[in-house]
Order: C-alpha cells, then structure tokens, then sequence
C-alpha cells in the first residue's frame, strides 16, 4: 500500500510546490516509484516537467465528472520511478463543480484507487487554500506535511489547517497522520529565522522535522528554469536539503 503525502498549508509563498517537487524527485533517486499529483490550479508543478501544450487531460478531467480515468493522464517524466498527474487552469472551477455532490470530498481518494499500488509514494502538491481541492487531497492521503516559512506571521492560518485536520480525522479519514511541519526559506544568519524555528517546535515538538529548508538562490531560481533543484543545481546546499529531508520522511513512515 503506498503511503500518500499531502503537501498542504493555505498560506501562499511558503514552498508548498518546491517541496512537492524535491520531496518527490528525490524520494525517485532512492529508488521510490512515487506519483507527483498537482492540485494546484496554478499547475507550477506540471510546468517543471512538462510544457503545457503537451498536457492535453489534467487532473481536473479525472475529478469533475469522472469521465477520464486517472491512469489516463498521468505522464512519465524523464526521471526514472517519477511520473505526474498534471494540472490546468480549469482545475480552478472544481470547488464550484463539487458543491453539493455527496461524493465531492472523495473524488480523488476514488481516482487514486484504481493505481494506488503501482507506488511506493504519491505526493500531492495542494493549491493554498482550505476549500474542496485541499479537503480532497486530506481524504485521499495517509500523511499530511506542513511547509512553513520562517518569516513574520509564519504561524498565521496553522490553526485552522489543524482544525481541518482533526475534522478529517473525525469522519471521513480517521487514519489521516501528521508526517511533520518542514521550516523553508531558513536564513540561518537571522535571529528571526532562529526565533521562528523555537516558537514552531514549542507548537509541534518532535514533529517538527530536524531537516531546514534553507534560503538558497539556486533553489529560488530552479522554478524559472523548469527544472528540479537536482538537475538545475544538483551539488547545491537546496538538494542536499531535500536530499536529507526524503531521509527523514523514510525514517518516519
């Protein structure tokens, strides 16, 4: 049975989708058959690895009205063990097109059915936002991982996030476990960033994973490159993070 990591924090600019990406392309070098799923309508994480004129069918066809299966549009990627599900703009109109449907918050826990065990991990990268997409990926996966930037107000909207949390845990996916909390965009030489890493671990304690995301200009800049941190700057302090990080996420599962 695979192990489904959602990658979720409703705050924008934290590295959800930089953490996707790494999280997944280096758990793929271990040797992981993993499954990178891109729940974000912005759909950054499909244009890392694919232009998007070659995306024809993305997850929202999967999701909307069933008529595309979801073994249909996932496309391998160069990288050995790493293929996509990708994203589109009109993944967008989901939350509308879900409203009231009484199957609406299992749509891809149902998708992911049919190809579940063809993976070691699947890892999905939420848009930033609580609403039915973000509710989708909780129900569908088996751990949750929270980015969280070091900066001003890194804290803001972690409650309601843990709220959410219980309240899928309460019904819908009683299994639902918090995997960790990853500090990103860590600049060791401030005292803020070292203020926030003590206030993050007096909330989350030992869930708070030993790896920091540091601030790194090739990390920052591999997005604009369409590239992962391990082919755009593979020797960089940024890979050898996620390296160390898709350590500790094997160590905890």
């Amino acid at each position: 049975m695979s192990i489904i990591i959602a990658i979720a924090n409703q705050k924008g600019g934290v590295g959800k989708t930089t953490t996707a990406v790494n999280l997944a392309a280096a758990l793929a070098l271990k040797k992981k058959r993993t499954l990178l799923v891109d729940l974000d309508p912005q759909a950054n994480t499909t244009l890392t690895f694919f232009p998007i004129e070659e995306i024809s069918y993305s997850v929202y066809d999967a999701l909307a009205d069933h008529q595309v299966n979801l073994t249909e549009i996932i496309k391998p990627t160069s990288w050995a063990n790493l293929c996509v599900v990708p994203s589109k703009i009109a993944l967008a109109k989901l939350e509308a097109t879900l409203v009231g449907q009484f199957d609406g918050p299992y749509r891809l826990k149902d998708a992911l059915a049919a190809c579940r065990e063809d993976y070691d991990f699947i890892v999905i990268d939420c848009p930033p936002a609580l609403g039915i997409i973000t509710v989708n990926a909780l129900v569908a996966a088996t751990h949750l991982l929270v980015p969280i930037q070091a900066a001003y107000y890194a804290m803001e909207g972690t409650d309601d996030l843990l709220e959410t949390l219980s309240r899928i845990r309460a019904r819908p996916n009683p299994d639902l476990q918090l995997l960790g909390v990853v500090l990103t965009l860590y600049d060791k030489r401030t005292n803020l960033a070292r203020d926030i890493q003590q206030q993050v671990r007096r909330v989350f304690g030992a869930k708070v994973f030993r790896t920091l995301i540091g601030k790194n200009v090739r990390l920052e800049e591999s997005p604009a490159y369409k590239e992962t941190i391990f082919t755009y700057a593979p020797d960089s302090s940024g890979a050898a993070d996620y390296q160390n990080l898709a350590r500790e996420v094997l160590q905890r599962v």
